[in-house]
């Protein structure tokens, strides 16, 4: 039994939907969360400005003790996922390659559709992995920038948000597709809304869910779950104030937890 935190890290509150499918699959398991308010959106810098930050982050995870790292952030999986494991023997995971395989899993007209940051399109990391699993698969892109501040702003599912959907989605829904990959841990705040504008013949993959299962399962196969039966212990840093924080973890996580404030270019 390992009971030493598992840790998580978003370019900024859009990773607590990573954290709610972690308390899901292991509740007894302890978290420690960082979100980079202070410098998001990611999606928007360059590679080299993700590369960075994302190395500030892991090593302040690990000032925590932390036992894995989870890159809830797709914008930094998609893109600096590689230097951060040459960085450290702390095993780390990302949300682009359990995303691929849901995807893969999902779709049945072999047409689907990824949202996500410039940055996460650009790079082109869930074209390359969809088609290596399956060449049949089409893969449209699509960057939607707008939705990170809508969902940090806590503007999920509203007229402002609606309009941005329709605009950005539906180039998508002429190409066919029947699965859409949420690609960045923001959009499923907005999931209410995309679900509306795509309508129920689109099915919704959020990597997320099939993230926090890998993680059980690489834990289990070394026997490192937390395995004492009472609810694990969540702890919640940012890199600055932000009102949203609350109002999306009583969203999201369906509990008024407090964040503290950290230098996070002291890492």
């Amino acid at each position: 039994m390992d009971t030493r935190p598992i840790g998580v890290f978003d370019s900024g509150v859009g990773g607590l939907t990573v954290v709610k499918q972690v308390m899901k699959v292991m509740p007894h398991e302890n978290i420690v969360y960082f979100g980079d308010t202070a410098r998001v959106p990611y999606g928007s810098k360059s590679k080299e400005a993700v590369t960075k930050f994302s190395l500030q982050n892991v090593r302040f995870l690990e000032t925590k003790d932390v036992k894995a790292i989870i890159v809830a952030c797709n914008t930094a999986s998609s893109n600096s996922l590689d230097a951060m494991r040459a960085a450290t023997d702390t095993p780390i995971f990302g949300v682009v390659v359990p995303g691929v395989e849901a995807a893969v899993r999902a779709t049945k007209n072999h047409k689907v559709g990824i949202i996500g940051t410039a940055a996460t399109v650009r790079s082109g990391a869930y074209e390359t992995m969809i088609r290596a699993e399956n060449p049949d698969i089409q893969v449209f892109s699509r960057a939607c920038p707008l939705f990170v501040p809508l969902a940090e702003e806590g503007w999920t599912d509203n007229e402002v948000s609606r309009l941005t959907a329709q605009s950005y989605l539906q180039e998508l829904l002429t190409k066919g597709i029947d699965s859409l990959v949420l690609g960045c841990t923001h959009y499923p705040l907005l999931k209410r809304c995309i679900g509306t504008t795509v309508g129920d013949a689109v099915k919704l993959v959020d990597p997320a869910k099939a993230t926090a299962r890998q993680v059980k399962e690489f834990l289990a196969e070394r026997d490192q779950l937390n395995e004492n039966e009472e609810e694990g212990v969540r702890r919640f840093y940012l890199s600055d104030t932000t009102n949203t924080f609350g109002f999306l973890c009583q969203k999201a996580l369906k509990h008024p937890y407090e964040a503290e404030i950290i230098d996070i270019e002291k890492y």
